[in-house]
């Protein structure tokens, strides 16, 4: 498999709790070195019916890799290295509203990024490119994903924003209270940049968002706890598996969004004054605009 593969190829990045994928077939492993160094693990190919897979836990097996050290560049790249087009992702969240209730599931739309630590783009050391993260999460894939968890019988939410945290601390009360002041829905450590360099890449993502625990805000419920995260996470990742196999063969045909053409237009860079060997190193995601 490689970048210019033209079928459908679908990767899932898993995040707490999410290690691995029942039913894949036919089995491989890949380790990849990119430009950006190594990912978190060895990719798992694979089929799902007729679909090919490629899996990927976002913090290596065994949870080793702290959200502050995940070479998100490394897993976005590998991912496009092996042709994948589209991405779902699984991460456990807090609820910073209380009708999203531990064990709900959430397809955010927006995001709002408050990490410090992590490189956020490919794009650096001598080429410019500025996309757009207005709509940072493909709509097709979101309503695929929304409507096999709907047809599952799963307690499901459409929309809303994420935030997304340094970590790997929970918030502080007052944190947690301005982000709720914020209006937003749930808050997490693992998004960002994941997504804005998978709209780099020009990959369709979405998110699985599993709710765990209300953050620290909520005074009917003890502080967040993580025994409890992880009973409610193992709970929510059986719905997870159970919406990712429901909704991967009704992922057909043409995208139909505007994430393939994402790096269109978007470069500022002169194409004659970029390194040869910036253009070779992101062929896999420059190529059909760079020569």
């Amino acid at each position: 498999m490689d970048a210019q593969n033209t079928h459908e190829t679908i990767g899932i990045i898993g995040g707490s709790g999410l290690y691995s994928i029942e039913g894949l077939k036919d089995l491989q492993e890949k380790t990849l070195e990119t430009p950006f160094g190594r990912p978190s693990d060895a990719y798992i190919t694979g089929t799902l019916g007729s679909t090919t897979v490629v899996f990927l836990p976002r913090h290596g097996r065994g949870h080793r890799i702290s959200p502050s050290e995940i070479n998100f560049r490394a897993n976005i790249f590998g991912m496009k290295m092996l042709g994948v087009s589209r991405i779902i992702s699984v991460s456990a969240v807090g609820s910073m509203k209380e009708q999203i209730r531990p064990g709900d599931i959430v397809i955010p739309d927006q995001f709002i990024d408050l990490t410090k630590q992590r490189t956020g783009t490919f794009f650096r050391d001598g080429i410019v490119a500025h996309v757009s993260m207005a709509d940072p999460v493909c709509p097709v894939l979101s309503d695929i994903l929304f409507a096999a968890g709907a047809s599952s019988g799963i307690r499901m939410h459409k929309g809303g924003t994420y935030v997304c945290i340094e970590g790997p601390q929970f918030s502080s009360r007052a944190e947690s209270s301005l982000y709720r002041q914020w209006g937003v829905d749930i808050i997490g450590m693992t998004n960002m940049p994941e997504a804005k360099l998978a709209r780099e890449a020009e990959i369709c993502y979405a998110t699985l968002a599993l709710a765990t625990d209300y953050d620290c805000w909520y005074q009917g419920m003890k502080d967040v706890d993580v025994e409890d995260v992880v009973r409610i996470m193992n709970e929510n990742v059986a719905n997870a598996k159970k919406i990712i196999a429901t909704a991967i063969p009704r992922i057909t045909g043409k995208r139909g969004c505007a994430c393939e053409h994402a790096l269109q237009s978007s470069f500022l860079t002169a194409p004659e004054v970029i390194p040869q060997t910036i253009k070779t190193a992101l062929n896999p995601i420059t190529g059909r605009y760079l020569k």
